[in-house]
C-alpha cells in the first residue's frame, strides 16, 4: 500500500483498519520486523501485559524521554500516548516516530491548550514555567523546563528561591511538591482523569481487608489519596519501592498497567488496584489502553501512523527538555 492508501485507511479512526491474520504468530513477526527495520519498541508501563512483554524498553515518562535520546533505532515505536511519542520526535527529528493509535490522547495533557496557557501565561509575566512532560508540544514550547514525576522535586528546587513558578498541567503533582519541596507556585487547574478517580472510603475498606497491606500512590493523586499513602512516588519509584520493601501486599494507586511488572518482579507478593469511585471496578486509562498487540503490529509492518512536526514548534518544545534531561543527569536520574 503507497502513502495515500495508507493515510486515507487511518483516517478519523487514528489507526490502520487492517484486518490481521489471526494464524499470524504476532509477537515473532513482530521481533522479526525488529531486526528488518533497525526498529526500538518503547513502552509505558501502563500498556497492556502482551505490549509490555514486546518491549525493547518498558519505562515511566523520564526513563521514556532518556532512552528516546540516546536510541540507535531508524524508527522509534512507541507504545504509549500521543505526547510521549511526540517527546522522542522531538529529540529525534530525523529518525520516524510512529504510535499505534493516533487517538491515544491523554486527559491531562488535553487540559490545558496551548492557546488558553499562553493567555495565562500574559497575566503572570516574571515566572519560571515548569510543566510536567504530560503535555502538548504546544505547552512544552511555552515552558522553560519540562518535569516528570521522578525528577519533579530536583526540577523545582532548581530555580532560585526569589524566583516565582508556575506549574502545569497538573495541579495534583504540583500541590504535592509545594508541600514536598516548600515552594510557592502558581498552579494551572489540570488534571488526569484516572488519578483523579480514586475512592478513599473504598481503599479504606481495602485496608480492613488487607490489614498489612501498604498503600502506593502516584502524586498526581488527590491530597486525600497521598495523606494515607505508605509511599508516594513515579510509577518506576512505586516499582522499585515494591520490589525492595519486606512488605508482601500493596494497594496500587495508580493505573493498573503497572501491576503486570510488579508481579513479573516480585511473584511472591499481593498487588491489589485501588479501587475508583465509578460503577467499574477498574482504573484503566482508555487512552493508553487503545493500543493493542495488533496495532503495534500494524503501524510496525507499514510504518503509519507517523508522528510530524513542524521544526519551528520541534526546536522550542526541545529546549525545556534538553534542561530537564541535564538536571536528571546531574542528580545521577
Amino acid at each position: 500500500m503507497n502513502i495515500e492508501t495508507l493515510e486515507k485507511n487511518i483516517g478519523e479512526k487514528g489507526y490502520l483498519d487492517i484486518e490481521v491474520d489471526p494464524s499470524l504468530d504476532i509477537f515473532e513477526e513482530i521481533e522479526k520486523l525488529k531486526k528488518e527495520k533497525n526498529a526500538v519498541v518503547l513502552a509505558h508501563y501502563y500498556q497492556e501485559g502482551d505490549i509490555q512483554d514486546v518491549a525493547d524498553y518498558i519505562g515511566d515518562s523520564l526513563g521514556l524521554a532518556q532512552q528516546a535520546e540516546k536510541t540507535n533505532a531508524d524508527m522509534i515505536v512507541f507504545a504509549g500516548v500521543h505526547f510521549m511519542a511526540e517527546t522522542a520526535k522531538i529529540l529525534n527529528p530525523a529518525k520516524k516516530v510512529v504510535l499505534p493509535d493516533l487517538s491515544a490522547g491523554c486527559s491531562l495533557a488535553d487540559s490545558a491548550p496551548p492557546e488558553l496557557f499562553k493567555k495565562f501565561l500574559d497575566k503572570h509575566p516574571n515566572h519560571v514555567v515548569i510543566s510536567y512532560i504530560n503535555c502538548s508540544a504546544g505547552i512544552k514550547a511555552l515552558s522553560d523546563i519540562i518535569c516528570t514525576s521522578s525528577n519533579a522535586p530536583y526540577i523545582v528546587e532548581s530555580v532560585p528561591k526569589d524566583q516565582p513558578i508556575i506549574f502545569a498541567p497538573d495541579k495534583n503533582l504540583g500541590a504535592y511538591l509545594i508541600k514536598k519541596t516548600g515552594r510557592d507556585m502558581l498552579l494551572w487547574n489540570g488534571a488526569c482523569m484516572v488519578h483523579e478517580i480514586f475512592s478513599l472510603e473504598k481503599i479504606m475498606k481495602l485496608k480492613v481487608r488487607y490489614p498489612q497491606a501498604k498503600i502506593v500512590a502516584h502524586p498526581e493523586c488527590e491530597e486525600h489519596i497521598l495523606k494515607v499513602a505508605d509511599y508516594v512516588g513515579s510509577t518506576t519509584g512505586i516499582l522499585k519501592f515494591t520490589q525492595k520493601d519486606e512488605g508482601k501486599e500493596y494497594i496500587v494507586a495508580t493505573e493498573t498497567g503497572i501491576l503486570h511488572q510488579m508481579q513479573k518482579l516480585s511473584p511472591d507478593k499481593v498487588f491489589i488496584p485501588a479501587p475508583p469511585n465509578n460503577s467499574c471496578a477498574c482504573n484503566d486509562c482508555p487512552y493508553m489502553k487503545l493500543n493493542t498487540l495488533e496495532k503495534l503490529y500494524l503501524c510496525m509492518k507499514y510504518e503509519q501512523p507517523e508522528i510530524l512536526m513542524e521544526e519551528e514548534l520541534r526546536l522550542a518544545a526541545k529546549k525545556p527538555i534538553d534542561r530537564m534531561l541535564e538536571i536528571s543527569a546531574r542528580h545521577g536520574l
